[in-house]
């Protein structure tokens, strides 16, 4: 299993710079409540066809404990979990769900400081029928997410880090918020301001 323990200090902002914009999740999918802590896993995947829940419910139960489940649901109009589905992962060690779909029982989860990423909330569940494939590469938020790949997110968004990169993914980043670190405002302005200046005027603008 990969190792996102070196993530939990690194925000999504100072990844994405690093990564590019195709590894970070569209702005749909959004934490469900709020202050969410950041979150740093190894995927899990799931893909769950339309008004479907029950490959979720399954990999509670499969997943490694500091994973982060990552589901490619079928639909906004079924939830994929509720309340006792998040509890039970709690209870597992599963860090956090990443859904590309909804939930339900959000004060239940809010209330047990889960942490959940999704598209939205409805009170109605899916079905429990239709068995997929778990742990194969799905599609969630307009990136590809194959399992074993490192996400980190908060309130700033979602990025995907991939496990093949992940050493020197982590490399970069942790180097750029070093300078960073190291750089007053007054270094910051003074070089930003010479470089929007120079900007301007290679177009002409005075």
């Amino acid at each position: 299993m990969s190792d996102a323990s070196g993530f939990t200090n690194i925000s999504p902002t100072s990844l994405a710079d690093v990564l590019g914009r195709e590894q970070v999740m569209d702005i749909g999918i959004r934490p469900l409540w709020s202050p969410i802590p950041r979150v740093a896993g190894a995927a899990f995947t799931v893909r769950c066809p339309p008004g479907d829940n029950l490959m979720l419910h399954a990999a509670i139960y499969r997943a490694e404990p500091g994973s982060i489940i990552v589901v490619e649901a079928g639909d906004l109009d079924y939830a994929v979990s509720g309340g006792n589905v998040c509890a039970v992962a709690q209870r597992r060690g599963i860090a956090a769900f990443v859904v590309d779909g909804v939930i339900r029982d959000l004060a239940e989860v809010r209330e047990m400081g889960f942490p959940v990423f999704a598209r939205g909330v409805i009170p109605i569940p899916g079905a429990k029928a239709a068995v997929e494939p778990l742990n194969r590469q799905v599609r969630c938020g307009g990136v590809n997410v194959t399992p074993g790949d490192i996400v980190v997110a908060d309130e700033e968004g979602i990025v995907v880090v991939p496990a093949a990169r992940q050493e020197q993914v982590l490399l970069d980043a942790q180097t750029k918020v070093a300078k960073e670190a190291d750089e007053s405002l007054d270094a910051w302005e003074q070089a930003h301001r010479a470089r929007i200046d120079r900007i301007l005027s290679e177009k002409g603008f005075d």
